[in-house]
């Protein structure tokens, strides 16, 4: 009797596996510790605060995207405003010797690649919110919560 293999839905896109996500955690951790001890000797890198946001992993587990943003990013008066694209220049180039620092904090087959991109969605959120502080979409809102007259 053969086994039935088991195959993903094809009707929409998929998700990332329990698999994926299980390892991009472990490697999130992992980095902050990594970021957090070991100085990483540049000097756009110098005295800023990473917070590490989401890792997305690749279905073999090989390559590891990280979101990373900097302390104070999009805050006029922070000393990183405007420095995140040189920010996730400098964490690209020094990928290979994090990933080797990654390698003795994680029990995994393989050591993923690492790609440092900065995370947008402090941005979208911070847009969204000015657009819903707009006097016109607040005065369409409060229309939509007085009772319909028939």
């Amino acid at each position: 009797m053969a086994r039935k293999q088991h195959t993903r839905n094809a009707t929409g896109p998929q998700g990332p596996s329990q698999r994926q996500l299980r390892a991009g955690e472990l490697i999130r951790h992992a980095l902050v510790d990594v970021l957090r001890e070991n100085e990483i000797h540049d000097e756009v890198l110098t005295g800023v605060s990473l917070t590490v946001t989401e890792v997305r992993m690749s279905p073999d587990l090989r390559h590891a995207t990280v979101f990373v943003e900097p302390l104070g990013a999009g805050v006029t008066t922070a000393d990183t405003n405007g420095l995140e694209d040189d920010v996730e220049k400098a964490l690209n180039e020094h990928a290979k010797f994090v990933r080797g620092l990654l390698g003795r904090r994680i029990d995994m087959k393989y050591t993923p690649e690492l790609r440092f991109l900065h995370d947008k969605s402090f941005n979208a959120a911070h847009a969204m919110d000015q657009l819903f502080s707009d006097p016109r979409i607040q005065a369409d809102l409060q229309r939509k919560d007085e009772p319909q007259e028939d």
